[in-house]
């Protein structure tokens, strides 16, 4: 089956903060918009940031191999190397890691490397990448 993009809606407060920090931090691409809403190029799917001043969001976590998860999150697997220079440009920009770059489950199944951090409204975005990206579903 071909993976077809994903298509994720999440609310800001400050749509303006957002937009820069996902336009400027992340390199993503704006796409259409209003005055209460954008969407992005998110990695080649589509993310739309909407306007919405009453939003707090909870912040809660689970624990994995060690670190404290936040729970929700959302995020991208990448290449490798693609990994390497996103957590790179990352540090470069001073971004406050949740989670600093590292690797998890290291010579197990599933060995990964992954970062988290939070976008300016406290949405956790968590970037990985497999050793082996057969092994993404692997039990």
């Amino acid at each position: 089956m071909k993976i077809q993009p994903f298509h994720l809606a999440i609310p800001v407060k400050d749509l303006e903060k957002c937009r820069t920090f996902y336009r400027e931090i992340l390199d993503c691409k704006e796409g259409r918009s209003s005055a209460d809403w954008v969407d992005f190029n998110f990695f080649g799917h589509q993310l739309v940031l909407h306007q919405k001043s009453d939003f707090n969001s909870l912040i809660i976590s689970n624990p994995v191999d060690g670190h404290d998860v936040p729970i929700p999150h959302f995020g991208v697997v990448l290449a490798w190397s693609d990994w390497n220079y996103l957590s790179k440009k990352l540090k470069d920009k001073n971004i406050n890691f949740i989670i600093k770059p590292c690797i998890r489950f290291k010579g197990e199944a599933g060995e990964q490397a992954t970062l988290f951090f939070n976008d300016p409204e406290n949405n956790a975005l968590e970037f990985k990448a497999f050793k082996n990206e057969n092994q993404l579903f692997i039990k």
